[in-house]
């Protein structure tokens, strides 16, 4: 859908600027004097953003969310991963978002994979991804709003680690471990010196995701992202975030609650994906376990 504004620049100026905002992202900008004289025309880019929040049962918090993210952005796809209790149906009596629905229990990694389809089918450029159980804060968005704008990254991704506020809190052990440990093995088999690579508040350009070929549906899906990103070059920033766990004995289901199953289930997937790309080290990853981490990606003791 086209809009067509009319502009002056200055009161007494003859010049009127026509303004026609096509249904992508472009924007055309033709200058006529009064009399209709076309003068010149310019073609301008509007990088659009679409905020997707894949839910499962977060029935105690998607009202919250939802009306905090308003306030700062008005395109919103919620992945409704199959929830049961009240979320879907909070969801389908909500007007102005998008929605896609899972008929089955499908995964986190999908739910993404999703939304960065739907994003490329209705012309966004930009997908940034968040939680809905408060522990990523919607006003951060504007600072992934000025890092978008600058048009110098491909994958924006946010850090609960890059610095230390004392508003932070303490992350489980296991998860400080898994995360340090794979955090270390990723920066050391591709050169980078990322300090968070679990966080999921990150904004991905959707070009870009379409060249990778993403295909892991479960939690392990940053393992697959990050060896794709390093295969296909995209520029990579990470920006500060809060460190925010309002539930620490939250459950990932299933084996994946033991810590080093979990790890070993990251790793596995890290593997495939390296063996994938070509890359020389995959079998380093073998022999890496969380009792015998990497140094610490942040610089802790």
């Amino acid at each position: 859908m086209a809009r067509l504004s009319i502009e002056r620049p200055e009161p007494n100026n003859l010049k009127v600027i026509l303004t026609l905002r096509l249904s992508g992202p472009n924007i055309l900008r033709t200058c006529c004097d009064e009399a209709g004289k076309h003068i010149s025309f310019i073609l301008e880019t509007i990088l659009s953003v679409l905020i997707a929040i894949p839910v499962y049962n977060e029935i105690k918090y998607i009202s919250r969310v939802l009306q905090k993210v308003r306030s700062f952005h008005d395109q919103i796809l919620f992945i409704d991963d199959y929830s049961t209790d009240g979320t879907t149906d909070f969801l389908l009596n909500q007007s102005g978002i998008h929605l896609i629905r899972h008929h089955r229990n499908m995964g986190y990694g999908k739910s993404i994979i999703d939304a960065f389809q739907f994003a490329h089918t209705h012309r966004y450029d930009w997908v940034i991804t968040m939680d809905c159980d408060e522990q990523h804060e919607p006003e951060t968005l504007p600072r992934f709003f000025t890092e978008i704008e600058a048009d110098q990254w491909d994958i924006i991704s946010g850090s609960r680690y890059t610095d230390q506020n004392q508003l932070d809190d303490l992350a489980p052990n296991d998860r400080r471990l898994i995360n340090h440990t794979i955090t270390a093995l990723i920066n050391d088999l591709f050169g980078w010196h990322l300090t968070d690579t679990f966080c999921g508040f990150k904004a991905h350009r959707v070009s870009a995701m379409q060249k990778l070929n993403l295909d892991e549906s479960g939690y392990a899906f940053p393992l697959q992202l990050w060896p794709k990103a390093y295969h296909a070059g995209l520029r990579i920033k990470e920006i500060p975030v809060r460190r925010i766990y309002n539930d620490p004995n939250r459950s990932f289901g299933g084996n994946l609650d033991d810590a080093d199953r979990r790890l070993r289930y990251y790793l596995n997937v890290l593997k495939r994906e390296l063996i994938r790309i070509h890359h020389p080290r995959a079998e380093d990853v073998d022999d890496v376990s969380i009792q015998n981490p990497h140094a610490c990606c942040c610089g802790c003791p």
